[in-house]
């Protein structure tokens, strides 16, 4: 099964995938997919307040971050990482559960990169936001990390977040009941 989706006027297929007995969601997955990267990139940067740097969740919205950034001309830009790595000289976390992934998780930054965003304009950015579970997560980094927080945007809104008026988004991704068809 198959939605198909607009996304700011790019035509995609996303394949349903079962995350409970009754709750399928549309696999919106930006790796592999330039020219959906690209102009998703491109729109959003249209939407954007004024910030001084981007950040954004680890794992799939890494395109999107760097082709936001790589549009914008800014030569640095922020990854939350899932986990602490050898590289980091300390570092700030926040526990998330993402609909996703099923499980806890951490959000990660490093102290270096916390220094750099203190009292600068932070625009967070992902792929889709669902239950707002790793929005939230990535606000309490920027916050602990003395930023401040300029806006969130997402490529799409899933579900109930949609009724959110705090997040700057390209489209509304509905949810799926188990024969295909959109929850009320």
């Amino acid at each position: 099964m198959t939605y198909e989706m607009d996304i700011a006027g790019l035509k995609r297929d996303l394949p349903l995938c079962k995350v409970t007995d009754d709750l399928y969601i549309g696999a919106f997955v930006m790796f592999g997919d330039v020219e959906l990267t690209v102009h998703c990139a491109a729109e959003l940067l249209k939407l954007a307040p004024e910030y001084d740097y981007l950040i954004a969740p680890e794992a799939k919205a890494i395109p999107l971050l760097y082709e936001m950034a790589r549009q914008s001309g800014a030569d640095k830009y922020f990854l939350a990482r899932k986990g602490a790595k050898a590289y980091m000289t300390g570092v700030f976390e926040v526990a998330v559960r993402s609909i996703t992934t099923m499980s806890m998780q951490k959000l990660v930054i490093d102290t270096a990169d916390a220094e750099l965003m203190r009292e600068k304009r932070i625009l967070i950015v992902d792929d889709v936001i669902s239950t707002g579970e790793s929005l939230h997560a990535m606000e309490e980094l920027v916050t602990k990390a003395g930023g401040i927080i300029a806006g969130k945007m997402a490529v799409l809104a899933e579900g109930d977040a949609m009724k959110r008026n705090d997040i700057i988004t390209l489209g509304y991704l509905p949810t799926f009941n188990p024969d295909g068809s959109v929850k009320a």
